[in-house]
């Protein structure tokens, strides 16, 4: 995202505890503060040396983990978002683009999912979104906040040397291709008894560049205020073992796999409908291809351990 900022013409600072990052990570042209989103006094003096936009992607996102720890997801994310909006308020910067997740659903009735339906989250990674989700509804028909929220499905891909490189990884596509490197040797499987077709679960990807686009337009439409909520998906899903047999072609690896127990939580299917932001911003997704999604992964993959 800070690198599409950038080339946009955009003044750009990332400000991160770099808890699940490293600085080498932030683009040139960037500036980077180390700081954390709790810490609102930080926060204050920041965004008072001039700031128009917020982007607030800070969060822990494991589901599973949230499941063993929802204290520590609704003090991280929740909480301390409450920090970003009063340091916000306080110094003057109204727009800001919040990084929901597909996870305030829950387990839906029906699919693809809109954005009308029922937010009925199955954990506390879900849950602890949905709360700042209505805090910012709260300050919009208060205050007059104007915000984006965007709910993600499955975000995979890389783009310009940039890929997935989490500590530890949890993500299925990195995984599946860290068995095609032989830096594991299989990936494991939760659950294959799921109401799907082959009885894994179903998620919906999108490639990186296309969610930072759609960021993008939602910051510029913010410019004219308002409340907008959309879903960022392909409005395609795939099975784990979708996933993996994509792997399976673009490496050409055997790539073993193990199934073992259900995680907590975990919904069978999430399909997006993304249909209303392309209405109204003209967004849609470029990478829809799976195996182009898994390719772009592979690639990074490679470069990162050569």
């Amino acid at each position: 995202m800070a690198a599409t900022l950038l080339a946009k013409g955009h003044s750009v600072t990332v400000y991160d505890n770099l808890c699940h990052a490293t600085r080498a990570m932030v683009p040139e042209g960037a500036e980077f503060v180390q700081g954390d989103v709790a810490d609102r006094p930080r926060l204050e003096t920041l965004l008072g040396s001039g700031f128009d936009g917020v982007l607030h992607f800070a969060a822990l996102i494991e589901a599973g983990e949230s499941m063993a720890k929802p204290e520590v997801y609704f003090r991280n994310n929740s909480a301390a978002t409450l920090s970003l909006l009063e340091a916000m308020r306080i110094t003057g910067v109204r727009r800001l683009v919040f990084s929901s997740t597909a996870a305030v659903y829950g387990e839906p009735a029906t699919t693809p999912i809109r954005e009308d339906a029922p937010l009925q989250p199955t954990n506390p990674y879900g849950e602890s979104k949905l709360i700042v989700e209505k805090m910012l509804s709260w300050m919009y028909w208060v205050h007059g906040f104007p915000y984006a929220s965007l709910r993600y499905f499955n975000v995979a891909g890389a783009a310009s040397g940039r890929g997935e490189a989490h500590e530890p990884e949890t993500h299925l596509i990195p995984l599946v291709l860290d068995v095609a490197l032989g830096r594991r040797q299989r990936i494991r499987i939760y659950g294959d008894d799921y109401p799907t077709v082959d009885g894994t679960c179903v998620r919906d990807y999108i490639h990186i560049e296309d969610l930072a686009e759609a960021h993008l337009l939602a910051l510029e439409a913010l410019e004219g205020g308002g409340q907008r909520i959309y879903n960022l998906g392909n409005g395609s899903g795939f099975t784990v073992l979708q996933v993996i047999e994509a792997a399976r072609r673009v490496t050409g690896q055997p790539i073993p796999v193990e199934v073992v127990g259900r995680r907590p939580g975990d919904p069978a299917v999430l399909i997006a409908s993304a249909e209303k932001i392309g209405r109204d911003l003209g967004w849609k997704p470029r990478h829809t291809s799976l195996d182009t999604i898994v390719a772009s992964a592979w690639e990074w993959h490679q470069k990162r351990y050569a």
